[in-house]
């Protein structure tokens, strides 16, 4: 996926995709490593070495970029060496930060480490740490090895549990390093882990030191991005181990994981297992071809919006359609044509002059716009009554018997949802019309939850397994909508998951929805791309970098400011930033 500099992905090194797998799978690619003969402590003290080499360069960077700030010099701290506060757990990941303390210590590092979770006797030094224990019966556990190599090359270190050592401002470090919680996290922690946790979120921030997660933020799960009660080290880079783990990259993760830097360690594994990745991170859009100079606005597509109604007592909500309307022409769309309430019209004639309009109670009107549209969009707006709930089906019913593709957003997903629960038979000719056309549902965690009657919670709580559910009950695309918005697309007879690598929490806005279900529609119109370049996944990304575009570049071509920042974004300065984006990644003549 090439794209331009200006849109590369603030989180990741690259701007390729990545496959993201889960913590069984990680499990399973150990497993089949070592199956093949190789020693699971050598790829131990592998994995460790590659961390140190990294640490060691982002300390450098860390102290260039702030003496660079200060003095225009870049030096590292004077009259004293490096420090680094390595913690750890019993677990394997524990034994990774042992290994790693042990060898920054051989290369002259000043190091201490704070364990959570031993007992006096975990730190008795043995005379023979290779293979067995002291019956020469009982393998000894790699993290084993690893704590006793560090203590025979005294390693210092401290308890993390007496009432005295749960403060640890009194323990400056330059780099903090967080080992205490692996893949295999996946629940609250205890109360004395939960404390060890803010303990060096606390040290650390009071130090202003660089944090480094090994593998995973301690606190976050590794296969669904969730944290417990918001308890998780705060990193700033994750050294990512064997494979890229997808909870770094959606939910909580974001706020937790810092930069992600992967190290392989057992490249080609995965493939050689046959082991197909849970889904895939993508941060960069497709290239678009310039346009046919001998084209017309027929040449791509006719979008109908059907949103936008007004109920008795409201003035409902028609800025809803509306946005929609305008972000699929700013995606290019060749027309556009919102059907809405009449009292809108003249809102939509003022803020989009290029569209369309049709009173969106004329049934028989908005029927024969349905037959010759290219795309429909519905539930922008349409609002929550009994009236509304008739268009809904009608339209619905309409557009399936037309075989048009179809959006579904907003109170469009209300109704679904409530079909659904009365059996209706709309429900399967939906997921009947969707195996040949192109369907897409597009529902935050709230629509979602009715949509499979769960609970907000429940969704949040495994955003991969609740959009998987739907599409299994509806049929069709999905984009569950969030931090790390998943997108599944029925390519073939195993659906592929998409996670979105861009976007930022300005985004978190009202109106930012219609705008999506907007760049869909418009780039689903225009039949002259080729199938990727107008997929659902494409659209995602182009929304996202939208929203990125408001945040972080500052100017367009014509020198208008374009960043607004992300507290001040708004739905509505959106199509000016799609236009942009558009811009970017089209290939000029």
């Amino acid at each position: 996926m090439p794209t331009s500099n200006e849109l590369s992905s603030k989180t990741t090194i690259s701007t390729m995709p990545i496959a993201l797998y889960s913590s069984k799978q990680l499990y399973a690619m150990e497993q089949a490593w070592f199956a093949q003969g190789n020693n699971s402590f050598a790829l131990m003290q592998q994995a460790a070495w590659q961390m140190v080499k990294h640490i060691e360069i982002l300390y450098e960077k860390k102290c260039l970029n702030e003496q660079l700030a200060k003095q225009g010099i870049a030096s590292r701290p004077v009259n004293r060496p490096c420090r680094v506060s390595v913690w750890v757990g019993k677990g394997n990941n524990g034994g990774d930060g042992w290994l790693v303390a042990y060898y920054l210590q051989q290369r002259g590092w000043q190091v201490q480490v704070i364990t959570v979770g031993f007992e006096k006797q975990d730190f008795v030094i043995k005379d023979n740490i290779e293979s067995f224990d002291e019956d020469n019966k009982n393998p000894i556990a790699d993290a084993t090895k690893a704590l006793q190599l560090a203590l025979s090359a005294d390693c210092k270190y401290r308890c993390f549990g007496n009432s005295d050592d749960r403060s640890m401002s009194a323990l400056p470090a330059d780099v903090y390093i967080d080992a205490i919680f692996g893949i295999g996290f996946n629940r609250a922690a205890s109360d004395i882990y939960q404390q060890a946790i803010c303990a060096f979120n606390e040290a650390a921030g009071h130090a202003k030191a660089l944090v480094i997660a090994v593998d995973v933020p301690s606190g976050l799960v590794a296969s669904t991005g969730q944290v417990f009660e918001r308890v998780a080290i705060a990193a700033d880079v994750t050294l990512c181990l064997i494979a890229r783990k997808f909870g770094l990259h959606t939910k909580d993760g974001l706020d937790y994981s810092g930069a992600v830097i992967d190290i392989p360690l057992i490249p080609h594994l995965a493939n050689e297992k046959a082991l197909i990745p849970i889904a895939t991170l993508i941060n960069s859009p497709y290239q678009l071809k310039s346009r046919r100079q001998n084209s017309h606005k027929g040449s791509y597509g006719h979008v109908l919006i059907i949103g936008g109604n007004r109920m008795d007592n409201s003035q409902g909500m028609g800025g809803a359609a509306i946005l929609s309307a305008s972000s699929a022409m700013a995606t290019g769309s060749g027309k556009i044509t919102v059907a809405s309430h009449k009292a809108y019209h003249g809102a939509l004639l003022t803020s989009l002059p290029d569209a369309m309009s049709m009173d969106l109670h004329d049934t028989q009107g908005v029927k024969s716009l349905i037959k010759e549209a290219s795309v429909i969009a519905i539930g922008m707006g349409l609002g929550r009554d009994e009236k509304a709930k008739l268009l809904f089906t009608e339209y619905l019913q309409a557009a399936v018997a037309e075989g048009k593709p179809i959006i579904i957003d907003a109170d469009g997903l209300y109704y679904l949802a409530s079909l659904h629960r009365e059996n209706h038979m709309l429900i399967a000719e939906l997921k009947t019309h969707s195996k040949n056309y192109q369907v897409c549902l597009t529902p935050h965690s709230g629509e979602a939850a009715r949509l499979l009657n769960k609970t907000v919670a429940e969704i949040e709580n495994d955003r991969l397994a609740a959009i998987t559910e739907g599409a299994a009950i509806y049929g069709g695309d999905w984009v569950l909508k969030g931090a790390g918005s998943l997108i599944l697309e029925q390519q073939s007879a195993q659906p592929h998951v998409y996670v979105c690598g861009v976007g930022n929490a300005g985004m978190a806005t009202a109106g930012m929805g219609d705008v999506l279900a907007g760049v869909i529609t418009g780039l689903w119109a225009q039949d002259d791309l080729k199938h990727e370049l107008r997929s659902l996944h494409q659209a995602v990304i182009i929304h996202g970098l939208a929203g990125d575009v408001l945040v972080n570049q500052t100017r367009n071509n014509d020198n208008h400011l374009l960043l607004v920042g992300q507290r001040g974004l708004q739905a509505q300065d959106m199509p000016a930033a799609i236009r942009h984006v558009m811009h970017l990644i089209t290939d000029s003549l």
